[in-house]
């Protein structure tokens, strides 16, 4: 049984490099899961826990949202899903005798995968002023030291509520609740640095902030076209969708700068075919387009439907609003613009229009390749525009499908994890709770680095996640961060916001996902929403990590005890004790949730309503869906230079790195490689192999630079380029960010590489 950490931190800026895959998953897949897992859990361990992954009766990975099917296999995880569950479940234990021997500067100086494979945290650790190291404390006396520091403000606005996507329902209601109470809208989330930009476009145009096709809808679909997004990696189990939507007789369409293995082709470890045959080909067609050209490309498509007359005209005069406008404005597009800005030919994207002609059902998928852009919401509007031409919103099979990240990232924001609440919500609260909640703006991710930067935030409290290295601008955050009072991370393992603090720091250990969680009242679930609105259970069977955990609905509720004091009538204790007492109360606070504590037992859950999809209505300033009619925003790139993208390997979800492989792209034992078109290396007088300076140039005259970068020969476009995160935050501005969506602009930075 393999289950000791690595004993040193391994060097990873010295890569060994191979030919890039063409398929993924099949039997690789399996043995590199079964690797991990026993190494982090043991043989038998590992087979009983990821049993459970994505049952009906067992607990939701705590990796991506990807849905599940009404049927289950036995196996219902995929690779990264079971890496998850491994770093959770792992046997390896961080106690205080760790942080006695590691002090805080030592740990600074640790790489993220080398702090993420210690293990769990067992007990809560806290930071003196002034001190290098962390030492044990009590949780009572941990979590007077958070009142105290709160109470002691002088407004609630000085302090900051930061929440991950792994949180669930329940705590991410609690949270937000307490906050709430305490006096602040404070409640930035990871959402504001993926997907917020999908919500504001979706809002304004469709009137719902989220997706609006079901699982089954994609094995119904006739087209379905990949945007700015690799399932492979990022979300495997929606390989398997595909492949049933492609059996079904689904055309599919990847739009990406890279080729991935993931949307090539895929080897269903669940078959035969996938395992000792060819597996499915998935892509009928890759337009490997340049960064940021997705606005034009979408707005071409859309001026060759609507010169085409291939448009639902009963559809749009019925349903939408703004056509004419539109319209006008596809028309007008100049094609000289459009191939400048998507590095695509007009043959190539009239191939897609004719798939798109012929398609009765269309669905756009779509992640951080599109959202991650300073005119991502325009982009995103785009793809709307498209979809109701041909009247592919609420109908079988059609649809927007922005897919999200980490499992329960779109729950948060359902419950209430958001800086700017609806009115309604705010009354809901109050007409529940007796309070009047703040109805003042708060902050979001960026905000609060500006306010943690600019000191009128002292206070920064996390449930969850890895804001620091996941956040841009990582010499500003990290100073930022550093300026706060008190800093407090509620966590299951090391990660490197635990070595950046405030002048004091409070490390609080939770349950994980996998782990049972038994209150005065017995046994306790949670619930997560999926990335298609589902709703279910989460039941966790393993005994916890230390008898030191509290889970994250108990350390909310005893934090607003201690917080709030007599003054609160909220019953604290008891959503602590019973969590069937806090679904009630969001029963009658969030639309969607009627009869919540019923529904929810029932096996698969239930799906949280959609007016578009559900009955072609459209809660929109007009009362229809909008179509709109931006100007043609795309980057552009002074000679020599390059477009950078950042984006994850295959052994990374988020900034949580698993290993130092990225087995689809041929990057073995190493993260500090730049992938660049042979072309382009030439340019800059560079070969493969050859170590270079990514620099950053910005219209300020500004620059930054990330170093000792491997120079990878790559079929990406020319001009392009990509390097993975959180390696490259240091490149981009906190103030380089998406219009109206206020989201870091990750995925277009102008850089130039200068030899090492």
């Amino acid at each position: 049984m393999a289950t000791k950490p690595p004993a040193g931190d391994p060097v990873q800026d010295a890569p060994h490099v191979t030919v890039p895959k063409q398929s993924a998953a099949g039997l690789p897949a399996i043995g590199h899961t079964m690797k991990v897992a026993g190494a982090q859990m043991g043989a038998r361990r590992a087979t009983l826990t990821l049993l459970k992954v994505n049952q009906k009766n067992g607990f939701d990975c705590p990796g991506c949202a990807w849905p599940e099917g009404g049927k289950r296999h036995t196996f219902e995880f995929c690779e990264n899903g079971a890496k998850a569950v491994a770093e959770e479940a792992t046997l390896r234990r961080v106690t205080p005798d760790f942080f006695a021997a590691h002090p805080v500067s030592d740990l600074a100086g640790r790489s993220g995968y080398w702090l993420g494979q210690q293990g769990r945290i067992t007990q809560p650790m806290y930071l003196p002023e002034g001190a290098d190291h962390y030492e044990p404390i009590p949780w009572e006396r941990a979590l007077a030291l958070v009142a105290e520091e709160l109470t002691a403000l002088d407004t609630p606005d000085e302090a900051v509520f930061y929440t991950s996507g792994r949180t669930s329902n329940e705590a991410a209601f609690l949270l937000q609740l307490f906050a709430r109470e305490y006096g602040t809208n404070n409640l930035p989330d990871c959402s504001n640095m993926c997907h917020e930009s999908s919500g504001s476009a979706l809002t304004e145009t469709l009137g719902v902030g989220k997706g609006s096709v079901l699982l089954d809808d994609l094995h119904r679909a006739d087209l379905i076209i990949v945007a700015g997004q690799n399932p492979g990696t990022n979300h495997p189990r929606m390989l398997s969708a595909l492949e049933q939507a492609k059996h079904a007789g689904a055309t599919i369409v990847s739009v990406n700068p890279l080729p991935e293995a993931g949307l090539e082709r895929f080897k269903n470890p669940q078959t035969a075919n996938g395992l000792a045959g060819r597996g499915t080909r998935l892509s009928d067609l890759h337009l490997p387009i340049r960064l940021g050209g997705d606005q034009a490309l979408f707005r071409a498509l859309g001026r060759l439907l609507i010169e085409n007359d291939h448009v639902d005209h009963d559809f749009v005069d019925q349903h939408t609003h703004g056509y004419d406008d539109y319209a006008a404005t596809a028309r007008a597009t100049d094609w000289n613009d459009v191939e400048t800005a998507t590095g695509l030919t007009r043959t190539q994207i009239e191939e897609l229009h004719t798939l798109l002609r012929d398609s009765r059902s269309t669905i756009v998928c779509w992640a951080m390749g599109l959202t991650q852009h300073k005119h991502s919401v325009p982009t995103i509007r785009e793809v709307v525009n498209v979809l109701l031409l041909q009247g592919n919103i609420g109908r079988a099979g059609a649809g927007v499908c922005p897919v999200r990240g980490h499992s329960n990232v779109q729950g948060d924001r359902t419950m209430g994890i958001f800086e700017r609440p609806t009115t309604a919500f705010l009354d809901a609260l109050r007409d529940e709770f007796g309070f009047e909640p703040p109805r003042h703006h708060g902050l979001d991710v960026v905000r609060a680095i500006r306010a943690l930067r600019d000191g009128t935030a002292k206070v920064f409290f996390a449930m969850g996640g890895n804001f620091v290295a996941a956040t841009p601008d990582s010499t500003v955050t990290e100073a930022a961060v550093r300026k706060a009072r008190l800093t407090v991370h509620v966590s299951t393992k090391l990660n490197r916001s635990h070595a950046v603090t405030g002048a004091r720091a409070l490390i609080l250990p939770t349950l994980g996902r996998t782990e049972k969680d038994h209150q005065a009242t017995g046994d306790q679930f949670v619930t997560v929403e999926d990335s298609m609105g589902m709703v279910h259970a989460s039941h966790g069977n393993l005994t916890p990590a230390s008898p030191h955990l509290l889970s994250e609905p108990a350390i909310i509720s005893r934090l607003a005890r201690a917080t709030l004091g007599p003054h609160t009538t909220t019953p604290w204790a008891d959503f602590e004790n019973d969590y069937d007492l806090i679904r009630d109360r969001i029963a009658r606070v969030v639309p969607g949730f009627d009869d919540f504590n019923t529904r929810v037992r029932h096996p698969g859950g239930f799906t949280l309503p959609h007016a578009p999809r559900d009955t072609r209505t459209f809660p929109t300033a007009t009362g229809k869906a909008n179509f709109t009619a931006a100007p043609l925003e795309y980057p552009t790139v002074p000679e020599g230079r390059l477009l950078l993208q950042t984006l994850r390997s295959h052994d990374q979800y988020n900034t949580t790195i698993y290993g130092l492989d990225d087995r689809y792209r041929g990057i073995k034992n190493g993260r500090r490689v730049v992938l660049v078109h042979p072309d382009d290396a030439t340019a800059a007088g560079l070969t493969d192999g050859d170590y270079t300076d990514l620099v950053s140039e910005w219209t300020d005259g500004t620059e930054r630079r990330a170093e000792g970068f491997r120079v990878v020969h790559y079929p990406t476009p020319r001009g392009c380029a990509a390097a993975y995160y959180p390696e490259t935050n240091v490149l981009i501005p906190l103030d380089h960010t998406a219009d109206t969506s206020n989201t870091p602009a990750a995925k277009s930075v102008v850089i130039r590489l200068e030899r090492h």
